[in-house]
């Protein structure tokens, strides 16, 4: 912890990330209620620790796999909000030229190996992806992030079991925010943990405080480097919380499952106003540098929202084009080869 307060720089980059992720969100969040962004989302607020504590600990040339909860593993992996915007909006310019929308988000150029409205499925991705670097010597590390409700996935303990023969390059992350949709990890999940299921397939797991992003980069940072020393896997169940429902529609359906004494208990952890009052006590980060580091943000997401705005729709004529890796009969001869240009 000393040594990461004493890096002025990197504290403050963390807390601009944490606060780009959570203006982002709530931008969001408001663009769906306007029906400018069609749909629904999954917004992460809350959870920023995780995704910029574990990403932090990693290199560029590192990849990730995400989940249908991803902006905020995006964004910390380095992702551009103006793309991301313009993919919720639709519009061509767009990461997936507007055709995958929020739950599909990925580029390639940065290790982010795309989101995935499949509950757990980005962990096999991971694993491949961990396996390629091993075989290859690369010398590279896969991260896959999942929720509490993924972790009782069968696809997610085959890839544990994977990575423990092989011995993969590879962090699990859980980010267990205790609820499954609406329905409480307490209820879903035996045993005695999520971390606990990391030993049954020879490798270690812990549990993380993950509304401290020290302590998730601290743990990750461990992890990663364990992985790179061609020691094997590891699994942290960074326990966090959701500030907003499961996805954006929840309010305006009425749907209840937690109490406000328990969404009140973990919003007085918010992770952001936890390491801002951390790096006030550090003299890190004064109210006017914060000041500017909050202009900065919101600058940033004007401009996305104007860009997704401005930004041209797909034209219909390529809807059938970047589905397939090469061309299939009956298909038009347009079809191409997907690249990410």
């Amino acid at each position: 912890m000393q040594q990461l307060l004493s890096d002025n720089v990197l504290c403050k980059e963390i807390y601009r990330k944490m606060r780009l992720i959570r203006r982002f969100e709530e931008r969001v969040v408001e663009l769906v209620n306007k029906n400018e962004i069609a749909g629904t989302c999954h917004a992460y607020v809350g959870q920023e620790a995780v995704a910029v504590g574990v990403c932090g600990a990693l290199e560029v040339s590192d990849v990730i796999t995400s989940t249908h909860r991803g902006h905020g593993h995006l964004i910390a992996k380095g992702g551009d909000v103006r793309r991301m915007m313009a993919e919720l909006f639709g519009r061509s310019t767009g990461y997936n030229r507007g055709k995958g929308g929020s739950m599909h988000i990925a580029d390639l150029s940065l290790g982010i190996l795309g989101a995935n409205g499949i509950v757990g499925a980005g962990t096999p991705i991971a694993a491949g992806a961990a396996w390629a670097s091993k075989i290859k010597k690369a010398g590279h590390v896969a991260v896959a992030f999942f929720g509490d409700g993924a972790a009782n996935q069968g696809v997610v303990h085959e890839a544990m079991n994977l990575a423990g023969i092989w011995h993969l390059p590879l962090l699990f992350v859980c980010e267990n925010n205790r609820y499954a949709v609406t329905t409480s990890v307490s209820y879903s999940t035996a045993g005695p943990g999520i971390a606990a299921r990391a030993r049954g397939y020879g490798f270690p797991g812990y549990v993380i405080d993950g509304m401290d992003v020290a302590e998730v980069m601290e743990a990750a940072q461990r992890a990663v480097s364990r992985a790179r020393s061609d020691m094997g896997p590891t699994l942290l169940e960074c326990q966090t919380y959701r500030f907003h429902g499961h996805f954006t529609a929840e309010h305006a359906l009425g749907i209840r499952y937690r109490t406000e004494a328990e969404m009140e208990e973990w919003k007085r952890r918010d992770p952001i106003s936890s390491w801002t009052a951390r790096l006030a006590d550090h003299g890190v980060l004064d109210p006017a540098e914060r000041s500017r580091l909050d202009s900065e943000v919101e600058n940033l997401l004007d401009e996305a929202v104007e860009y997704a705005r401005s930004s041209p729709w797909p034209e219909p004529e390529e809807a059938l084009e970047h589905m397939y890796v090469r061309a299939y009969p009956g298909l038009p001869a347009r079809t191409t080869i997907w690249t990410d240009k």
